[in-house]
């Protein structure tokens, strides 16, 4: 395979990543080229999954097929030669960083999760709730425990967290549990910002013993998702994932001096950013119920603009 072929794969790569990634594209950027480059290939074969999952122009069945189909060709393309730009990047970059087949394949079952008819850990629900035109029966997917979240959680994003630190180098072995606990805190944090967008495509991520200690209704969580009524025992129960998250968050704190220094910068910036996520949602958690909250771009730049510096100044005394 010739150097040109090889940066011509990563560039696609590259591509997916700037036009997809958002927050992840900008930690990518304060990388030293080759780790960005491998965090770009990493990204694209995680978008590839997620796509297949979440297309719902397929019926839940196509997709699973379609899911087979390309998770087959993924692993006979780590036996030779392949023609997949996507695979010939992430091939080199599990052989450049030492990132193992056993990783690759828990991301890419946390990514089909949402296919099984009924995923551990979760229980199907049937309410009735009120709506402009009346009453109407939906169901629910919710998770019942958050020890049952936390299992979703480590495999759709602390898996991640563990891709990436070995792209990021560390020695000490307590880098791993950080990453781990730190992937729990990004994905509770995408949890309470999408509650709304996931309870209208029937997912509820929220435990359901919260729900049930809070005294809130699966039907009044329902209601709060459309705006018609927004119980307090709403927002209680995001303040209570919100809390979780602030605690998981201190895992990031131990983990960045644990990396290696060209690489620090680029964790920062992902968990500054993730932090004011959650942040702005803390500060007033039921707009999560009107609106997708976001950091605004202006921010993402001053953090970027931060974290390019430190960045720079690690190479320099490096």
């Amino acid at each position: 395979m010739s150097d040109a072929r090889l940066i011509a794969a990563y560039a696609a790569c590259r591509a997916i990543a700037k036009r997809e990634a958002k927050n992840f594209y900008y930690a990518f950027r304060v990388l030293p080229r080759h780790k960005s480059d491998a965090m770009c290939a990493v990204y694209a074969f995680m978008r590839k999954a997620d796509d297949l999952a979440d297309d719902e122009s397929m019926p839940i069945d196509v997709r699973r097929d379609a899911m087979t189909a390309w998770t087959a060709q993924w692993r006979a393309s780590r036996g030779g030669a392949t023609d997949d730009d996507m695979f010939l990047a992430l091939n080199d970059t599990q052989k450049r960083f030492g990132i193992s087949n056993e990783l690759l394949e828990q991301l890419v079952a946390g990514t089909t999760l949402d296919l099984e008819e009924t995923p551990e850990g979760v229980v199907s629900y049937s309410g009735t709730t009120i709506t402009a035109g009346g009453k109407a029966t939906e169901s629910f997917q919710i998770f019942e425990s958050f020890d049952a979240l936390y299992r979703y959680c480590y495999l759709v994003a602390s898996v991640v967290g563990l891709v990436c630190i070995r792209i990021f180098g560390y020695d000490d072995p307590r880098a791993e549990k950080f990453a781990e606990e730190t992937g729990i805190a990004f994905q509770l944090t995408n949890i309470v910002r999408d509650i709304k967008e996931d309870a209208e495509r029937g997912r509820i991520y929220l435990p359901l013993d919260d729900l049930q200690a809070a005294g809130l209704e699966v039907e009044h969580l329902s209601q709060a998702v459309k705006g018609t009524w927004l119980p307090s025992a709403a927002l209680e129960v995001l303040q209570v994932e919100i809390r979780r998250a602030q605690e998981y968050y201190r895992a990031a704190d131990q983990l960045i001096p644990l990396l290696d220094k060209d690489s620090r910068s680029a964790m920062r910036v992902l968990v500054r950013i993730y932090h004011r996520l959650l942040e702005r949602i803390a500060a007033d958690p039921a707009a999560v119920f009107r609106e997708r909250v976001s950091v605004p771009t202006r921010e993402k730049l001053m953090v970027l603009a931060g974290g390019a510096m430190g960045s720079l100044k690690a190479r320099v005394l490096k």
